[in-house]
């Protein structure tokens, strides 16, 4: 059969991804686009599906023979109809200047669509590409790109202050678990709850077994890598620091591990879009109230943290607060992605009064919503509570922003709609962009 004949099948067959929106607006607007992001979360196949040819660095067909290409004459990949897909660039660092030299030369948009699954140190990069390559981030499938939302209730809507009172449908807990174990990994899609959570584990094992040394060439202790991982699992959803991380290690498996060697693996992990954390929000907090500057800590999707845990369902129904954390890390992933789609970006807030919100959104207009993440619908009340405490106390600080809109996510839940106190409910599994 063609290969152009597959490909034009594989299209037919593709299934929409919320960043499809923002590729073809990148693409009418600059030289390239490069799409980063984990291993396995569809960078390929979505890539692919804008792209009208394409050259793939990582083929393993005669020996390697197109990344040798691409090493002798990075100018000799660019050639082909476009947009054209490079896969896996950073196997080959120095495409990026080709790259960006063919976009200065010839003042076209939509040439390029690059993807990388790590991020190069800049050595053998000349130019950072701004203002010709747009950078954009895929993350694992959201429960509604999944089919696992309805997608009766959108983010959008929510941060504009308006939302329609609905019944979403019953949701049980075997569900929500079933959602955070499975992950948002696109080859799961058909395959059983017990099948999709080999996924993870595989995952872990081939950043550990081959990213990490062909990162940079240099050959780590893979033991204490696991025993981070394993730390950075059971720290999820929170805003552990370094140090904290060191002494549950220590606490939990006997195990030293330097301050320095734990930042390195950190960073290792970010580049490798192993972990990608949550920042934390004050740019509108313009008051005499102290905002602690602390990451919270996210492994870049919940199944990974179920897999390192070495957790089952069964095991996660009888510990629900672990679960919690879990289901908190799963809502928070699908957030960023239905956020990114306008333009908003994902924080969280912490204060020295001990104020927390689990997630705040930004609007581009500098407007934000603060959101509570909970598990049970009997949790909601407390909630609601929370946030309206804060938000009043930074309306009568001296120059605080309050949130223009408060919403509480739920697990368990079978409506959306708004409380009397102005407090939004939604479940996670009818949210969308």
């Amino acid at each position: 059969m063609p290969i152009d004949y597959i490909w034009v099948m594989s299209k037919q067959n593709y299934i929409r991804r919320i960043i499809d929106s923002n590729v073809i607006n990148a693409l009418e607007t600059f030289g390239a686009v490069c799409i980063e992001g984990p291993k396995w979360c569809g960078k390929t196949w979505t890539s692919e599906f804008h792209a009208k040819s394409k050259f793939g660095l990582g083929d393993p067909k005669g020996n390697f023979q197109n990344r040798q290409l691409a090493e002798m004459d990075p100018s000799i990949v660019l050639e082909g109809e476009n947009p054209r897909l490079i896969d896996e660039w950073q196997e080959v660092p120095s495409i990026w200047d080709a790259v960006r030299f063919k976009v200065d030369e010839t003042q076209e948009k939509g040439l390029f669509i690059l993807t990388g699954s790590s991020t190069p140190r800049r050595k053998g990069i000349l130019h950072s590409g701004a203002g010709r390559i747009a950078k954009m981030r895929l993350r694992t499938m959201s429960l509604f790109e999944s089919g696992a939302s309805s997608g009766l209730v959108s983010l959008q809507d929510i941060c504009s202050g308006k939302m329609k009172a609905m019944l979403t449908g019953d949701v049980n807990l075997k569900y929500i678990i079933e959602l955070i174990v499975r992950g948002g990994w696109p080859g799961n899609l058909n395959l059983t709850t017990k099948q999709a959570m080999t996924t993870p584990d595989a995952y872990i094992r081939a950043i550990i077994d081959d990213d990490m040394e062909r990162l940079d060439g240099i050959k780590r202790d893979a033991t204490k890598m696991m025993l981070l991982l394993r730390s950075l699992a059971r720290n999820e959803s929170t805003t552990a620091t370094n140090k904290i991380l060191k002494n549950d290690i220590k606490a939990i498996d006997d195990e030293d591990i330097d301050v320095d060697t734990v930042a390195t693996y950190l960073d290792m992990f970010k580049r490798l879009f192993l972990i990608e954390n949550q920042p934390p929000y004050s740019s509108k907090i313009r008051s005499r109230v102290r905002i602690k500057q602390a990451e919270k800590r996210h492994l870049t999707d919940p199944s990974l943290a179920v897999a390192l845990l070495k957790a089952t369902p069964e095991k996660l129904l009888g510990d629900l607060n672990t679960l919690g954390f879990l289901f908190e890390s799963l809502c928070e992933r699908d957030l960023d992605i239905y956020a990114s789609s306008f333009g908003g970006k994902l924080f969280h807030y912490q204060d020295y009064r001990n104020n927390e919100i689990d997630a705040v959104i930004e609007m581009p207009d500098g407007g934000w919503t603060a959101f509570e993440i909970k598990l049970g619908a009997n949790q909601v009340d407390a909630a609601a509570a929370n946030l309206i405490k804060i938000r009043d106390e930074i309306a009568t600080e001296a120059g605080g922003v309050p949130p223009s809109n408060l919403c509480v996510i739920c697990g368990l839940s079978n409506a959306a709609y708004q409380r009397p106190d102005g407090v939004f409910v939604v479940p996670i599994t009818a949210l969308r962009d």
